[in-house]
């Protein structure tokens, strides 16, 4: 029965390490993955940050752009003004016949707008390029048989450096309409990014997650095979104890029956050794 229970114990123990080393291998592996998850944690707050610099700057240049506009528009209003009271001069003093300077300089920016947007052939570019020469030199025409008229150079003069202002200020606006457009991309970018490694980091929070539950579950498995070892151990413990015990005590009976023939010897008168002697000394009986 010994030797069963110490066969059964070797398993357990076998067990017990299989458990032990299986723990170790998940903790190790859950340690790994939380460490993955932690770092792209990282990265996603980065990200965010950085989308949000971005954004910050996207709303400031809509800021700029905006402010750009209402100052453009006030300027170009000003300009209008000063040719709504250049064509009454010219309808009042029956000024020059051709269409009014304020007309014709819309009509130059709307043709210069679609020469540089708009893909046409060469040959219609070279067309639209003549027209509006023509036209600014009927605007000049115009303009200096006005300007013969002090007050009425005047109110060209701030037309035009209204004007100029006003174009210098548009491409102000397109400038920061472009920065704006930038840093929404990028701001859109590093969200994508964020959502990217998020998604990731999940990923490596689920595999931590499931890693570390079956190392706990290993490990329950493991103090089970513990407990029970320390069982065997109680038990095989008590048995060996038994059977020394017996041992002993047949060890014992063989002197006592020893120690007593040799005492009718040492009665009869019979000569002893010394280890008879000793024998009957150790059986208590002298």
């Amino acid at each position: 029965m010994l030797n069963e229970l110490i066969e059964k114990r070797k398993k357990i123990l076998a067990e017990s390490e299989q458990h032990k080393n299986r723990r170790n291998e998940l903790n190790a592996a859950a340690s790994k993955y939380a460490k993955e998850r932690n770092a792209l944690n990282n990265k996603t707050r980065e990200y965010v940050e950085e989308a949000q610099t971005n954004k910050d700057l996207r709303d400031k240049s809509n800021n700029e752009v905006q402010s750009f506009k209402d100052r453009r528009n006030d300027l170009n209003e000003k300009a209008n003004e000063f040719f709504d009271e250049i064509e009454s001069f010219k309808k009042e003093h029956g000024g020059v016949k051709n269409r009014g300077i304020k007309e014709l300089q819309k009509q130059i920016e709307l043709l210069e707008f679609r020469q540089q947007t708009e893909v046409i052939s060469t040959d219609k570019e070279r067309e639209l390029i003549d027209k509006i020469k023509q036209m600014k030199s009927s605007v000049r025409e115009q303009e200096a048989e006005l300007e013969q008229n002090k007050e009425i150079k005047t109110k060209i003069t701030s037309a035009r450096e209204n004007r100029k202002e006003a174009s210098d200020i548009h491409a102000k606006v397109t400038e920061m309409a472009e920065l704006a457009q930038k840093h929404h991309d990028l701001m859109v970018e590093f969200y994508r990014k964020a959502d990217k490694s998020r998604e990731e980091a999940d990923a490596q929070h689920r595999l931590f997650v499931e890693a570390q539950e079956t190392a706990d579950a290993e490990h329950k498995s493991f103090i089970a095979c513990q407990k029970e070892l320390r069982d065997y151990d109680k038990v095989i413990s008590g048995l060996r104890k038994k059977t020394k015990k017996v041992k002993v005590t047949k060890e014992q009976k063989a002197v006592r029956k020893e120690a007593e023939h040799i005492f009718k010897m040492f009665r009869a008168g019979e000569k002893l050794t010394t280890d008879d002697l000793l024998l009957l000394q150790r059986s208590k009986m002298l």
